[in-house]
């Protein structure tokens, strides 16, 4: 399976491990709580995919990459003890708490969450000494003498013995104690994964025209050469940060992150060409809604592969307006909803300092913001999110100290009138965002008539989270005729070619 339905099976697993019955307890019990073991090729996104879980589910998490551990630090470190048997007094060997069980209760006390997952990775490759540990724990849930407390579930990670040398096989008693998860690397959940994350739109336009390069292991006699999304994401991140300082990033930088030569120079020849389309088309101007007759000659009569980069570099364009608009569309209401706090106050018993009162409330939401970050419970795009609701609170808060209301009435009609501010703010981005969508179709339409541009631009929209949610607000009259015009044709061809492929 890809890596998104592994994703929700591992979700699911946890809520049904932890449902409670009427008193309190597991309905599942721990001794038939089955680890997860989850198999696949490396840089898929099997460790990525665990924060993110935790993170949804609202519990802890605790991650090891066992190889990095010997048994002492598995099972803990022996001791001598006394301890009487039948009247007499004996001399015992005891262990120390296991580092990894000690962990899981260090986080249990700094996050205040009594729930969560265990995450061992690479588990299959541990040392021939640590062997047994390993399979005491995916058979027992424990590491040495120490139980993983109740309420944690224990998840897996490992590569098949195609892709590392020193994987051990499981036996089969191990195999059939666990809820084994095999991941498939599949670039439709990735893309997906990458749109919403907002990776270089050069990287998402590469791998939609070379998609068979998105995963790539091969064994030569030079050793290893591999491409993994893991890869294509830290490399989208770092072309990010060169672009903001002004470096360049060339052949010799990508294969640091793509270490498959032919793929790492395939990318960085796109990749100089892309940047020239940039420059060449002026999509500023075009944008802006002025069109140079003299492009529309160059692009009508382009190679395939520039008309696609010219769709790409359009739809970036047009994405990242729509995923401003949203954000700023998610800041509101998280404002909105602290806002029935402030107005309850205001109108109550804290009507007197009104300055006084906002000024507390943006300082307990810091606080339960921070609590949050704590517990691993954020996003580092969420974390912003509530820092800038914070900031305006405390920035309502010495205005209205400027201002000096009267009253909480007073006062809350200052924030009110401030608030629609940013509402009617967030409406004229909303049309700036439309404006780009319309000059986009406007040279689309120009450029390449109703071909499989326009195609490819309608699909890539439909596509694209952000895309979808703006368009579900912004009434674009072009992208629902071209949408069902375009799209029923294509599917229409293709029913055809496959009828005339099955009719030979």
């Amino acid at each position: 399976m890809n890596i998104k339905r592994a994703k929700q099976e591992i979700k699911d697993t946890i809520s049904a491990y932890l449902l409670k019955d009427a008193y309190g307890e597991y309905v599942i019990p721990q001794i038939r709580q089955r680890p997860v073991l989850l198999l696949g090729a490396p840089g898929i996104g099997k460790t990525q995919i665990m924060e993110q879980i935790a993170r949804e589910c609202g519990i802890a998490l605790v991650s090891y990459t066992i190889t990095h551990h010997t048994r002492q630090s598995a099972i803990g470190l022996p001791f001598v003890s006394k301890q009487e048997f039948g009247g007499r007094e004996y001399t015992v060997t005891e262990y120390t708490m296991s580092e990894i069980v000690a962990a899981v209760y260090e986080k249990m006390e700094k996050t205040g969450l009594s729930e969560g997952i265990l995450f061992i990775d690479e588990i299959n490759c541990v040392s021939e000494t640590l062997a047994p540990a390993m399979l005491q724990f995916l058979q027992c849930k424990t590491f040495g003498s120490h139980e993983i407390p109740q309420g944690w579930i224990i998840v897996a990670a490992g590569n098949p013995p195609e892709y590392n040398k020193s994987v051990r096989e499981f036996d089969v008693v191990t195999m059939d104690r666990v809820k084994k998860i095999e991941v498939e690397p599949d670039f439709a959940v990735w893309k997906e994964y990458a749109l919403r994350r907002q990776l270089h739109p050069a990287v998402i336009a590469y791998l939609n025209a070379r998609t068979a390069n998105f995963y790539k292991m091969e064994t030569t006699v030079d050793g290893r050469k591999f491409a993994t999304p893991r890869g294509w994401e830290d490399l989208s991140q770092m072309l990010t940060v060169y672009e903001q300082l002004g470096l360049t990033m060339d052949r010799e930088v990508i294969g640091q992150y793509v270490q498959h030569e032919m793929i790492a120079r395939d990318f960085a020849n796109y990749l100089e060409l892309y940047k020239k389309y940039q420059m060449d088309y002026q999509l500023d101007a075009v944008l802006a809604g002025n069109i140079d007759p003299l492009l529309l000659k160059k692009a009508a009569h382009a190679s395939f592969d520039e008309r696609l980069s010219i769709v790409s570099l359009l739809l970036d364009r047009c994405r990242q307006a729509f995923a401003r608009a949203a954000q700023s569309e998610q800041e509101i209401a998280l404002l909105f909803e602290e806002l029935k706090t402030v107005k309850e106050g205001l109108l109550g018993v804290h009507g007197g300092a009104p300055d006084i009162f906002v000024k507390e409330t943006a300082e307990t939401f810091a606080v339960q913001t921070q609590q949050k970050k704590a517990a691993e419970l954020l996003t580092r795009a969420q974390e912003r999110l509530r820092r800038r609701i914070a900031e305006t609170l405390e920035g309502y808060a010495q205005q209205l100290a400027k201002e000096d209301p009267s009253d909480g009435e007073q006062a809350f009609a200052l924030i009110r009138e401030w608030f629609d501010s940013r509402q009617d703010s967030l409406e004229a981005q909303r049309d700036a965002a439309g404006q780009l969508l319309e000059h986009a179709f406007d040279f689309l339409e120009a450029a390449f008539g109703t071909g499989q541009e326009l195609v490819i631009f309608i699909t890539e929209l439909n596509h694209d989270p952000y895309s979808i949610s703006f368009l579900q607000e912004y009434d674009c009259e072009r992208y629902y005729r071209y949408n069902k015009e375009l799209l029923f044709e294509e599917s229409s061809r293709a029913i055809e070619a496959r009828l005339r492929a099955l009719g030979k």
